[in-house]
């Protein structure tokens, strides 16, 4: 079965810098784009970044270009999500997502806090 794993959320101070990783299994990785999504207390869940399949494609949320870098390792089903310019506004549950023949799937999210 699809499986998608988040981790590397914290607690940084603005400014800070953090990774996420999101490890995917039970599906041909390669074959799909893949996305990172962010929800924060009260808000709705956000797009926040998408790669295409083969790396070729990259797209971001306004709030987050320029500070915000999207990459994908085939080899190794993982793809990341490189956060520098930490802002307390960044603080939320961060997703990562894929689309396959119609269904979405979620993993469990990571929380990440911007605080000092």
């Amino acid at each position: 079965q699809v499986q998608l794993v988040e981790s590397g959320g914290g607690l940084v101070q603005p400014g800070g810098s953090l990774r996420l990783s999101c490890a995917a299994s039970g599906f041909t990785f390669s074959s799909y784009a893949m996305r990172w999504y962010r929800q924060a207390p009260g808000k709705e869940r956000e797009l926040v970044a998408g790669i295409s399949r083969t790396e070729s494609s990259t797209n971001y949320a306004d709030s987050v270009k320029g500070r915000f870098t999207i990459s994908r390792d085939n080899a190794k089903n993982t793809v990341y999500l490189q956060m520098n310019s930490l802002k307390p506004e960044d603080t939320a549950v961060y997703y990562c997502n894929t689309l396959i023949r119609s269904t979405v799937y979620w993993g469990q999210g990571t929380q990440v806090t911007v605080s000092s």
